[in-house]
């Protein structure tokens, strides 16, 4: 089990706390509005200049030359070379790239090719009442310290009103869920408007859409019918990588509902320090929904790994501050990243145990049935179904892609017999064949028999 999670932490005394750029915590006790921002962008932040974990300047520019080489030719890069782009994002999308490369793993950037004016319809529409009320009551919640959102008139809570009416009318059935939030709030970070246009933030509309209904579908409705299944998915996994931290739980009360939504559906946004956020969601847009479990069952171990930490964790309130406290010293992006991918969870582990707890489902649960099948498993499996779309004459501008249809070769027959019929006539051999007539009045003839009158 030690070797499905990694080993313990090493936790070096030149190991600086970047709490600079928390989700929640940091936002709430940070300093005054007048320090100087972080190279994140977040007011007061301690990560201006480069810590222990930022790879040399001449690393830096390998990848980027890297990633310039490959988004330069992506669908030949997809087919051929995607486990160099896995390699890639695991190692972390250089900054200066990310608005260029995360739409592209995420398959936004078709979207937005085959639907280019939908999102300026969707954003000069009005907005439902009700949604537009409670998504502007919770503008000025998504990362308060930040330099984007710090004003209410600024271009980015004024984007972020967009992107978030735009999906209520894309898809009204679901509306609009609190933690899309900050989901879209880090995608305007990084993927900002059109210089012509301030106010259409196309690509951080379409990669929400992607995040929504291709990577995580069913999260974000009414009946978030997913996030139960993937809890107890969840559960299970703990149950059989770190049994003794699952009785713990078990012990005290706390199950995944009470820690693992905020998790996932705000992609770690709100839970891990901003560095290490974003080399999550390089992973996560690489290989899918398997990283949000990796990561989650990490952080479970650094609370809850140790019989020490269990013992100082007595009841509910305890366990759930630990789970929610991990010194940020421990989540120092590449230690952290190392552990997440040192989980023993494949992808075929994943569905097999979301088909077990499938089936475990009581059959009148409220709500709709949780579709697994709808969820893809990353970046290759996206490019591999919008390029099915295309070759089977979707609406995909550019060449159509060449569908090569490969016929198997033909088994070889054996040769046929002539029967021998020399001296012999065909009513003989109808009669030899059928024997001797039957008595009775002679049976009508029939031209033809249908299918249901056929003996076999």
């Amino acid at each position: 089990m030690a070797q499905a999670l990694g080993q313990d932490l090493v936790q070096p005394s030149e190991l600086q706390d970047d709490s600079s750029s928390l989700g929640s915590d940091s936002e709430l006790s940070g300093p005054g509005p007048y320090r100087q921002a972080d190279r994140y962008g977040f007011i007061g932040g301690s990560s201006a200049e480069l810590g222990p974990g930022q790879p040399p300047a001449d690393l830096i520019r390998q990848r980027e030359m890297k990633w310039v080489e490959m988004t330069s030719h992506w669908e030949k890069t997809m087919s051929r070379r995607y486990k160099k782009v896995k390699m890639q994002c695991r190692k972390g999308i250089p900054s200066a790239l990310r608005a260029r490369c995360w739409p592209l793993l995420c398959g936004a950037h078709v979207c937005q090719k085959n639907s280019p004016g939908t999102y300026q319809e969707l954003a000069s529409a009005p907005g439902d009442p009700q949604w537009m009320e409670t998504i502007g009551r919770d503008l000025h919640r998504q990362f308060p310290l930040h330099e984007m959102f710090v004003s209410p008139q600024g271009h980015g809570q004024q984007g972020l009103r967009q992107v978030l009416k735009a999906y209520t009318l894309y898809r009204p059935e679901q509306g609009y869920c609190q933690a899309q939030g900050p989901v879209a709030a880090v995608l305007l970070m990084h993927l900002p408007p059109e210089v012509s246009d301030l106010h259409l933030p196309r690509e951080a509309f379409w990669c929400l859409v992607q995040i929504c209904e291709v990577y995580l579908p069913g999260y974000y409705g009414p009946h978030m019918e997913a996030v139960q299944l993937d809890a107890e998915v969840f559960a299970a996994l703990l149950r059989r990588l770190l049994p003794r931290v699952h009785k713990h739980l078990q012990q005290v009360g706390v199950g995944p509902l009470l820690y693992l939504p905020e998790w996932f559906l705000c992609l770690f946004a709100r839970s891990l320090p901003f560095p290490t956020v974003l080399r999550v969601w390089d992973a996560f847009l690489s290989e899918g929904a398997k990283v949000l479990f990796r990561a989650g069952l990490t952080l479970v171990r650094l609370a809850l790994g140790t019989a020490e930490q269990r013992l100082a964790c007595p009841g509910l309130l305890e366990t759930l501050g630990a789970l929610r406290t991990i010194p940020p010293s421990q989540l120092q992006e590449e230690v952290f990243m190392s552990q997440v991918f040192g989980v023993a969870l494949s992808e075929r582990d994943l569905q097999r145990e979301v088909r077990a707890q499938l089936g475990q489902l009581p059959d009148p649960a409220p709500g709709p049935a949780p579709q697994p099948q709808d969820r893809l498993p990353g970046a290759q499996a996206i490019f591999e179904a919008q390029q099915l779309a295309g070759a089977q004459g979707g609406a995909r501008p550019g060449p159509e892609v060449p569908l090569i249809v490969v016929q198997p070769p033909e088994e070889p027959q054996p040769p046929r017999r002539k029967p021998q019929t020399r001296g012999k006539t065909f009513h003989g051999i109808l009669t030899r064949a059928r024997g001797p007539p039957i008595d009775g009045p002679p049976r009508p003839h029939r031209a033809s028999s249908s299918f249901l009158d056929t003996r076999f």
